[in-house]
């Protein structure tokens, strides 16, 4: 990190999350601004801008608040400089395991009602392409039948 400090419009710029958005996360607890200007505002590091990604990676998934929480404690506490145990390393890479495995099962889910959304679009542009040719070329070639 080369210590270089952002305000809350550049973060949400990068993060492509509303000012709300973070501040949200903030008032949770999730992400805390590293500094504050002498006139108060927010500021923030590339390693926050991090912490919102994951989050922002972890939301559409579904994963709660908590969850994203446990997430970010456990990474938190591999990255920390203070070392753990074997055993306590151990049950943090687990954690991390365990949303991995979480992550990947949703994915599969999302995948799935994406290729229904596509089967539903496609059976709709070719009810319509049945039903009146003009219709067809104003809605484009069916991308999956």
């Amino acid at each position: 990190m080369d210590g270089k400090h952002m305000q809350i419009g550049e973060v949400a710029a990068r993060t492509e999350l509303s000012l709300r958005t973070i501040r949200h996360y903030e008032e949770t607890g999730l992400v805390i601004p590293s500094a504050r200007s002498q006139g108060g505002f927010r500021l923030y590091t590339e390693a926050d801008v991090a912490r919102l990604m994951v989050i922002r990676r972890m939301k559409p998934l579904g994963f709660t608040l908590q969850e994203m929480r446990d997430l970010l404690e456990a990474t938190d506490r591999l990255d920390s400089d203070e070392q753990a145990d074997a055993a306590e390393r151990e049950a943090l890479l687990e954690r991390v395991r365990g949303f991995e495995q979480a992550a990947a099962r949703k994915v599969g889910e999302l995948r799935v009602q994406l290729e229904r959304a596509e089967d539903f679009a496609a059976t709709l542009r070719n009810r319509l392409a049945a039903t009146s040719p003009d219709n067809a070329s104003l809605i484009g070639p069916a991308t999956h039948s």
